[in-house]
């Protein structure tokens, strides 16, 4: 092919791809889940796939592929068409790095909006002995490796919370990954293991309905929902904060048009009131950033966590 037919198909290329990302979406969309249905970040994901669905006048579909800290669905997600119909949504996790996996959130996909954060909660059986942080940490010093805590997966919100927990408190305790948050909080409430530092979420029924106990919050101060409870830092544990984060990715490749449109698309969504409500009556405050804001907070959680990893000496298993 000569120059100039390849400079006019490239140029008419270029020129069909406003239309494509006019018109699009032209079928349902799927938003990947890397966690099992039940967790925090199933929990948000329906809550916006029902307004978007209604949004795009195409139905948005969540798709859970939950393993391996996340890992099995953010493979998948990364290799699928950046044609603006497979999406992921996740959260605070970093399975990747302690499982040096092939993809991970800062070079395999690209950022597309955040949805918003929310305090860790430090949940416990209701017969579990320990009634605050300190009685905690004197019990963990006590009984080393006999406590069991519970997680959504290597490298997920749950596990690094509880890892930081017992770096700073220079206590050892043992722990139980799982799929995801959802059949972690079942395990706690059968007492199969004692606790979670999980997400605000996930344990807010368990704890209206009393089936497991909140001792403590992990953010940079008291949640509203619940003013009589102390943060981890407060009552016993100085330094301690962990909040999590909840944000929307495409595959490396998808155009920036396209990710441009489900931006807009989201943040709008995001903007009703009624939206402002269902989240917060899920523990979830609204945190817009531009894709490049967004960007940046990866690289300084990714490097936040990365460390405590490396600290704790953390492995897969």
């Amino acid at each position: 092919m000569s120059a100039l037919p390849l400079v006019a198909a490239i140029t008419a290329a270029l020129a069909a791809f406003p239309t494509l990302a006019q018109s699009w979406p032209e079928k349902p969309v799927r938003i990947i889940v890397p966690w099992a249905p039940g967790g925090s970040t199933d929990i948000v994901g329906r809550v916006l796939a029902a307004d978007l669905s209604k949004r795009f006048s195409q139905n948005v579909v969540i798709e859970n592929r939950a393993g391996a800290g996340s890992i099995v669905g953010l493979e998948f997600a990364a290799a699928a068409a950046p044609d603006g119909y497979t999406w992921v949504l996740t959260s605070t996790g970093y399975g990747f790095i302690i499982q040096k996996a092939k993809v991970d959130l800062v070079n395999s996909f690209a950022p597309v909006a955040m949805i918003g954060t929310s305090d860790s909660a430090l949940v416990v059986h209701p017969s579990f002995p320990a009634a605050n942080v300190k009685e905690l940490i004197a019990l963990a010093r006590k009984r080393p490796g006999e406590i069991n805590f519970a997680s959504s997966g290597i490298g997920g919100f749950p596990h690094l919370n509880t890892e930081l927990f017992m770096l700073l408190s220079k206590t050892r305790m043992t722990h139980v990954p799982f799929k995801g948050g959802g059949p972690a909080l079942a395990d706690n409430v059968a007492g199969n293991s004692q606790l979670q530092i999980g997400s605000l979420p996930g344990a807010l029924p368990f704890i209206k309905s009393g089936r497991l106990r909140l001792i403590a919050m992990g953010g940079p101060k008291r949640n509203p929902a619940f003013p009589d409870v102390p943060t981890i830092n407060e009552s016993g544990l100085p330094g301690y904060e962990s909040q999590i984060w909840f944000g929307l990715f495409a595959p490396r490749a998808t155009p920036a048009g396209l990710i441009g449109q489900m931006h807009g698309a989201l943040n709008a969504v995001l903007e009703a009131p009624d939206m402002v409500r269902r989240l917060d009556e899920q523990g979830v405050m609204i945190a817009r950033r531009t894709t490049a804001e967004f960007a940046k907070l990866m690289e300084v959680e990714t490097a936040k966590w990365a460390k405590v990893i490396k600290a704790g000496n953390v492995t897969g298993e």
